[in-house]
């Protein structure tokens, strides 16, 4: 990433509540989830090219993943008061010291070692972050591309996290409480700035004593140790150790003509309390929890979309949304998901049941399976469950969490636990459950779609092409198997799995790092799942309308025949038609999608069969407008069946060619699937999907380069993972929030 850094540090003023921190998360509680993953996108499109301010109690969870992903510029507040407080904090250590008290990792070891002493307070911090400094990393960790032949998985953290984490851990030393220095806070800030994000091993980490060995690392890099490596951004990234580092930073200061500051910046050596002010903490995890926590929120937002578009695809009776349902069991979140599906839905031409008059005479299912009509009572408990751990983690984004801590009204240096991360780890674990939740429902609807036996008349696999030689979205179920088992693996709990560390001192440990990785690991098997469900929603919607659009316009031709055979021989008179056609099409349109595992012309065949049937059964009940003998009706209606075949087969050949070329789909949609069609069929290019014509190896679709299932699959997944697709839907459904709010 190069490196955006056209300002001097410390130049940057705001006023700022120092209770925003705390007041944010308590606003995040009385938030329906959809306004607050609102609010948070919206907060990060508005710090595209801002400075990112920070004083220690203002950080949210959008500005952690502006400066972490984005790559946007932080920068500490200009007041009296942070000055204050921290030239404060480490005032009240100095007079603590010279009273001769016992501070813990002061003056004193660490861990189970704190009864030892010594008077070598320097060398002690230096200690402090020499003996953390055990991760193993590998070969690879330390090149530009590394992983070509990917044998080894990557033993270092991606650089977002380290960058994340770095800004975490100023703002949590900009609160007061840890005697660390303004110098040493802005020259980690100025490492953000100038993106030189240290090299960090990935595992080792118990987020017990917060994460002592990833931030040992960061530690490390300021202190100018030469055996810690950094990858340094700019027009060129370059890797280079700690000291190369500060020398490259000070030159180009130099080069941008601030030659105040280019010496400002260099190797520092830790004061009293400061290594343990640097390495003692829970920012790895927060930082971590917190960028899985923007895409779980994300994601479950998306997967109320999605759930809109499987039931259109299915023609749902949609009467699950209404308000009444969700009045009578008034949970928080099932009203959420109710309310926001029934606004999403609005506009469908494919669902029904949305009325105050519903149809209670149908045939078929009256009511929807539970994938779809149950997903307000399934989603809901998640969101209430996501606004919670995200409230968790923007109080842990501004809080103090190491130990010893300065308590600056008594003068007091106070021994605690508030680097125990278990707030985080509860925060993940809660998470990676809701996500094992939205997967599991995105599988089951998913696979409902697929199959010809509960897809309210779509072919297998979802092909537009002859079932018998097309398997379509065959492996896309294979595969959405594939996600959910792994997915329901990781959903197993970390905090049950804590081992007694470091001579027992710390029999209980919070593994916070440990879980937030592996919701990591959930959120991207979740994009996967989300990926493939959109594509397949998609296409169900395609065939749905393509079906349904193409008998619209057979309706007329069939009678047209029906006439012709019948009213022209006087066998019915054309009052009798006119009573028989609906009766017919009815029943030759319930024929061609109960016979959606069949071929076209097999297809075609039930269709003029049924219609047949219809045209024999009418003829049984009612008056003859002319008695034909049996051999003129059974010419007559062998004429009807072969000419309905014939004209069936070719009208459904000739119209699947036009609508591959121009589907007219988005017209029947509600306006969430709507949304989610437009950007994937026309900004992405993901199209209506044909497998032969499709074959890269010998395709026939012009206008396009043929590809596999899988590529277009890809290019969905790039969208969600990098959040464009997001970006694209809260555009479209902006409304939608005020709506709902």
């Amino acid at each position: 990433m190069a490196s955006r850094s056209d300002h001097p540090p410390l130049d940057i003023a705001m006023d700022t509540d120092p209770s925003l921190g705390q007041s944010v998360a308590y606003e995040l509680s009385h938030m329906p989830h959809l306004s607050m993953t609102f609010r948070a996108w919206q907060k990060l499109k508005s710090c595209y090219g801002r400075p990112i301010e920070i004083n220690g109690y203002n950080l949210d969870i959008a500005s952690l993943v502006a400066v972490a992903k984005e790559g946007e510029l932080p920068y500490l507040e200009q007041s009296a008061e942070l000055f204050q407080r921290l030239d404060e904090s480490q005032r009240i250590l100095q007079e603590n010291l010279v009273a001769g008290n016992q501070i813990y990792g002061v003056n004193t070891g660490f861990g189970g070692n704190a009864d030892l002493r010594t008077h070598n307070l320097i060398d002690l911090q230096r200690a402090l972050t020499q003996h953390q400094h055990s991760g193993i990393l590998i070969m690879d960790d330390p090149e530009l591309q590394p992983y070509v032949d990917r044998e080894l998985n990557p033993h270092s953290m991606p650089s977002s996290w380290v960058r994340g984490s770095m800004l975490v851990r100023c703002n949590t030393n900009l609160r007061g409480h840890s005697a660390v220095s303004l110098k040493t806070i802005d020259t980690m800030m100025e490492f953000i700035r100038r993106d030189f994000i240290p090299i960090v091993p990935l595992r080792g980490s118990i987020s017990a004593s917060g994460d002592l060995m990833p931030l040992s690392y960061i530690a490390g890099a300021l202190q100018g140790n030469p055996d810690i490596l950094l990858r340094c951004g700019g027009d060129e990234v370059t890797i280079m150790n700690s000291q190369e580092a500060f020398a490259k930073l000070r030159r180009l200061h130099l080069e941008e003509g601030n030659g105040s500051y280019a010496y400002h910046y260099s190797p520092l050596i830790l004061e009293p309390k400061e290594g343990l002010g640097l390495v003692n903490g829970t920012a790895p995890s927060a930082t971590v929890a917190s960028l899985a926590m923007w895409q779980a929120n994300q994601l479950a937002v998306l997967s109320q979309v999605i759930s809109c578009l499987t039931s259109e695809a299915l023609g749902a009776n949609a009467e699950w949304t209404h308000p009444f349902i969700a009045k009578v069991r008034p949970h928080s979140g099932q009203t959420e998901v109710a309310r926001n599906m029934r606004k999403l839905f609005e506009g469908s031409k494919l669902v029904r049941g949305l009325g105050d008059h519903i149809n209670r005479e149908q045939e078929g299912l009256v009511q929807d399976r539970y994938a779809t009509r149950t997903s307000p009572q399934w989603i809901g408990p998640q969101l209430e469950d996501l606004v919670l751990a995200t409230q968790q983690l923007v109080c842990e984004l501004n809080s103090t969490t190491d130990n010893p801590i300065i308590d600056s009204e008594t003068r007091e240096v106070r021994c605690g636990g508030n680097f125990q991360a278990t707030s985080v780890t509860m925060a993940m674990e809660k998470t990676r459950l809701c996500l094992q939740m939205i997967g599991k429902m995105l599988f089951a609807q998913t696979t409902e779609l697929l199959n010809p036996t509960l897809n309210n008349g779509l072919p297998p696999n979802l092909t537009p092409d002859d079932p018998s030689l097309s398997y379509c979205l065959k492996g896309v179920d294979i595969n959405m198997a594939a996600y959910q088992s792994e997915l329901e693996f990781l959903t197993n709990s970390v905090s049950s799995h804590v081992q007694t560390a470091e001579m027992n001192n710390q029999a209980i440990n919070s593994l916070a790092l440990i879980s937030a990785r592996y919701t990591m690991d959930s959120v991207e098997l979740v994009s996967l799942m989300t990926a493939s469900a959109i594509f397949v929603g998609l296409q169900g919607v395609d065939l749905k309308v393509m079906h349904k659009h193409r008998l619209d316009l057979d309706e007329s031709y069939v009678k047209d025949i029906t006439f012709e055979c019948f009213g022209e021989t006087a066998i019915l008179s054309e009052e009798a038609l006119e009573e028989l056609h609906p009766i017919m099409w009815r029943k030759a349109s319930e024929a061609w999608y109960a016979s959606a595992k069949s071929d076209a012309s097999d297809r075609a065949s039930a269709m003029a069969a049924a219609a047949v049937e219809a045209v024999m059964g009418y003829m049984m009940t009612h008056e003859l407008n002319s008695t034909p003998s049996a051999r003129q009706l059974l010419q007559e209606t062998n004429i009807f069946q072969e000419r309905l075949h014939e004209s069936m087969l070719t009208s459904f050949v000739k119209y699947r060619t036009e609508f591959t070329k121009s589907p007219r789909t988005v017209g029947y949609l509600g306006r969430g699937a709507a949304a989610l069609y437009q950007y994937v069929r026309e900004d992405l290019g993901v199209p209506f999907y044909r497998e032969f014509q499709e074959d890269p190896q010998d395709g026939h679709i012009v206008g396009r380069t043929e590809k596999t299932v899988g590529s277009y699959l890809s290019r969905i997944y790039h969208t969600v993972r990098h959040g464009t697709l997001f970006d694209a839907l809260m555009k479209s459904l902006e409304g939608l929030v005020d709506d709902v709010e």
